[in-house]
């Protein structure tokens, strides 16, 4: 079975992307892990603590950020919320389930505050999704 090793914040990116991101190499790689996932939901997901290969791809012509205390700050609030931390295994489909049930789209705001990304709406949109889609499978 085929796994992928993630950081918590990139739980809730992948969510939210949308082929936007840091630089066109970014981009390919995020995409070609947004798609393994879409296509193969029982991808199973090491969450790590630290860079992950969606970092890997980070321009290196930009001021990183992987490292800062900061990042690691939110990747441990992230999982927290989830009731997980670094060495948690899961499905992607799990991983989908749990932020469904305990994220709502607003909560973005107050979790990711200071990401460059969140005033775009794009991750609040995501956790939109995957709850709606969630209540339609939940209907008999």
């Amino acid at each position: 079975m085929q796994s992928i090793e993630l950081r918590g914040h990139h739980l809730f990116c992948l969510l939210g992307y949308r082929g936007k991101g840091y630089s066109e190499d970014f981009c390919t790689n995020m995409t070609a892990v947004y798609e393994t996932l879409r296509q193969n939901p029982q991808t199973v997901i090491d969450i790590i603590e630290g860079p992950d290969g969606i970092c890997a791809a980070f321009p290196p012509d930009q001021p990183n950020h992987c490292q800062n205390p900061s990042v690691y700050r939110k990747d441990k609030e992230l999982l927290g919320e989830l009731g997980l931390a670094a060495g948690n295994r899961l499905s992607w489909e799990e991983l989908i389930g749990r932020i469904a049930a305990a994220i709502q789209p607003d909560d973005i705001h107050r979790l990711c505050h200071d990401c460059p990304w969140e005033p775009y709406g794009l991750c609040q949109e995501g956790v939109a999704h995957i709850r709606q889609a969630k209540a339609l499978r939940s209907l008999p």
